[in-house]
């Protein structure tokens, strides 16, 4: 096995995008200059083996691409553009030669945004745990907050949802697509989502009031956060929610689990004026991102409502929590 300095030479990038990056991996500390008059954002997530992924669900790329991807999105829901990253790695040596996968799966999700590796560390454990803390600005000083939506506003969604809990649940076995390609369209949502900073950027040019949040841990649960936060009620239309061409394949009752409560599509919930919707429709269809608009917000106490039909509940605050499942 080599030495963690031969690893840390082997990670170091050989390429900087940022002038303003004094001094990244090689010192005590790194030193860059802020971006001058922007806010900085500052987020951070970890991944563990066995909780987050098994060799059975991700390779080694897909590992790095993803611990990066779940802070990009983070980022991406202040509405805030990327610039560094750290990363801390434990792993024991049944990983060591294949750690410079992970990094080349971070490195690569990272050129897509002209992002700076600029340390971290690395340290020995029984289980493959990464941390990624990356570090962003704002645009012209604006970003947004879940506790930014006030009643009146209209709900909207990038992407499709529920394609991600499909993607795992085929990865452990526990449900088939009717063929290969829906299975791997949908593994691929699990293993390498894509962060909309685009999307984030775009609402940030423009001059409205919006709450946005990330869906991590599945829609029913970032509404919810939003709802608190705000102190507003949310009513989501089930019919409206955009669903892929493959999740649609699946049983009913399945695809109403994976897209309210699956998590891990990494889309943007946003909710927004009336008067921006347009605005932003078209922004978002000149970039590609598809959005849906998919309820509303009413004064009240902080709750979700699910309409579906004739049918009107409260949308409990369900989807994953490392602390109850």
């Amino acid at each position: 096995m080599k030495d963690e300095f031969s690893l840390i030479r082997s990670i170091t990038p050989k390429k900087v995008y940022h002038k303003e990056l004094i001094q990244g991996i090689g010192d005590d500390s790194a030193i860059y200059t802020p971006i001058q008059n922007e806010h900085q954002i500052v987020c951070m997530d970890t991944m563990v083996e066995g909780v987050h992924f098994t060799e059975q669900t991700m390779s080694p790329y897909q590992i790095g691409w993803k611990a990066l991807a779940v802070n990009l999105s983070d980022i991406a829901a202040m509405g805030g553009i990327p610039d560094y990253y750290l990363v801390s790695i434990a792993f024991s040596s049944v990983w060591y030669d294949q750690i410079n996968e992970i990094y080349q799966g971070l490195a690569d999700l990272a050129g897509r945004f002209n992002i700076d590796l600029i340390g971290g560390d690395t340290v020995s454990s029984d289980k493959l745990t990464i941390t990624v803390t990356a570090i962003g600005h704002t645009f012209k000083r604006k970003y947004f907050l879940r506790s930014q939506a006030w009643p009146g506003d209209v709900i909207l969604v990038t992407g499709t949802l529920g394609d991600s809990a499909a993607g795992l649940r085929i990865l452990l076995g526990q449900i088939r697509g009717k063929d290969d390609e829906m299975e791997r369209t949908l593994i691929k949502s699990h293993q390498l989502p894509f962060p909309l900073i685009e999307a984030g950027q775009l609402m940030a040019q423009m001059p409205y009031h919006s709450s946005l949040n990330d869906i991590s841990d599945g829609l029913a649960s970032e509404a919810g956060e939003i709802a608190e936060a705000s102190g507003v009620k949310l009513i989501i239309d089930y019919p409206s929610l955009p669903k892929s061409d493959q999740l649609i394949q699946l049983d009913p009752k399945l695809q109403k689990e994976y897209s309210l409560f699956g998590g891990e599509d990494y889309q943007l919930l946003i909710t927004a004026p009336e008067s921006a919707v347009l605005e932003y429709q078209q922004a978002f269809k000149k970039a590609g991102i598809r959005l849906t608009r998919i309820g509303y917000v009413e004064e009240g106490s902080p709750s979700v409502y699910l309409i579906d039909g004739q049918d009107k509940a409260i949308l409990s605050k369900k989807g994953y929590n490392h602390f109850t499942d």
